[in-house]
């Protein structure tokens, strides 16, 4: 101890007013810790507490945007699907109509062309009918003339029965 005292004394020390420095720098000390250490710890620990939450928040922000961007995309690709799905549709529904309205058109002629063959059928008849008379009659007149008589209903019914007989065949 007696080196510590000659070297404090070297220095112009001395033990009462090492003392007082020792107990004025506790007492400054406290005081430092009490009114200056200690808020600005506070602040600074608040300070983190708040960045921390920051960061917190953060993370949540970015969480939140992750799943909003993955429900947006849900949602576009919902919305194409159901756009080219009635577009599917629309060409199902135009594919079918065009489909229908050709085999109308299809029945329409086909339900003309058998009028026409009706038509033509009939007037054929009817021209037949026509052609046979006439021939009927030109039988019968022509009969006549060859044989120069005048020819009795019996053999006009006669000649017209053969006649009709022979052009059937």
């Amino acid at each position: 101890m007696e080196q510590i005292t000659q070297v404090f004394s070297s220095f112009g020390v001395t033990w009462p007013a090492f003392l007082a420095s020792v107990v004025n720098f506790a007492i400054l000390l406290f005081v430092l810790h009490r009114f200056a250490y200690k808020p600005l710890l506070q602040v600074m620990d608040e300070r983190r507490k708040r960045i921390e939450e920051s960061m917190k928040q953060t993370e949540q922000i970015k969480a939140e945007l992750a799943k909003s961007q993955a429900a947006r995309d849900e949602i576009l690709r919902k919305a194409n699907d159901s756009a080219q799905r009635m577009i599917d549709e629309a060409r199902q529904a135009a594919d079918k109509f065009r489909d229908q309205k050709l085999n109308e058109a299809l029945q329409q002629a086909q339900e003309v062309l058998r009028k026409a063959q009706q038509a033509g059928a009939g007037e054929r008849d009817r021209m037949m009918a026509e052609l046979r008379k006439e021939m009927v009659g030109l039988v019968i007149a022509t009969t006549a003339r060859v044989t120069g008589k005048i020819l009795t209903p019996e053999d006009q019914k006669r000649l017209q029965e053969e006649t009709l007989k022979e052009l059937a065949a």
